[in-house]
């Protein structure tokens, strides 16, 4: 899982940066809003978002987030702890809001609750789950293997099971803000659909898929 840290203080954002590398997140640390603005679309899995930075502050940023990533958490972390300003921060969506000077282990925690899914299995049918913990796929208990990108793919429902994604969500997500085509995306969907039931994923025409509402999680 992939983690946008915006955050000027330089010392901090180093701080931040190593303690959720502990916790096996990867970390992209930015210093400015503007440079922030341009990584938003690389595959973040959350955003830790200061509101003092220089260029494009922290909750302009935030707004931009949301009218482009409605279910990806947000987290706000200010030393400015005016009520207007976590006022503005809930209203533009932001899941979280923590206040410097804080404590990295509270903030890890609170990113925890944020980004990791409670649920551990995706049960697609009666005979294949999906191991969120350990990024394994089951075929009557029997591990199939799988792509770095067929398990993004799966890992793209885990905070909004049955949500839409878009074949923009899914370029962002999948291939980490790596420039692809709708060719590449449905030859994906036909290769994991040989691993898993076929029929646990939906084709949206002309917009992107979702999972079968006969999937669920535990």
């Amino acid at each position: 899982m992939k983690i946008l840290v915006l955050e000027d203080n330089v010392r901090l954002a180093k701080l931040i940066a190593s303690a959720l590398k502990k916790e096996s997140y990867e970390v992209d640390s930015f210093y400015n809003g503007e440079a922030a603005l341009e990584a938003i679309g690389n595959g973040y899995t959350c955003f830790i978002l200061d509101i003092n930075v220089p260029g494009m502050d922290g909750i302009s940023v935030l707004e931009y987030i949301r009218l482009n990533h409605k279910n990806i958490p947000c987290m706000i972390i200010s030393s400015n702890h005016d009520l207007s300003h976590i006022q503005k921060a809930y209203e533009f969506g932001c899941d979280d809001y923590i206040k410097k000077p804080f404590f990295i282990y509270e903030l890890i925690q609170k990113v925890n609750r944020l980004c990791l899914n409670k649920e551990k299995m995706l049960v697609l049918d009666e005979n294949f789950t999906y191991d969120y913990e350990n990024k394994i796929l089951l075929d009557q208990n029997i591990e199939v293997e799988l792509t770095k990108k067929e398990i993004l793919f799966l890992e793209l429902f885990s905070k909004n099971l049955h949500h839409v994604a878009t074949y923009t969500e899914i370029e962002e997500y999948v291939w980490e803000g790596e420039p692809t085509n709708l060719i590449n995306i449905r030859a994906l969907i036909k290769r994991l659909r040989k691993k898993i039931p076929f029929e646990a994923i939906t084709i949206v025409k002309g917009y992107g898929y979702s999972l079968n509402k006969n999937v669920y999680v535990k």
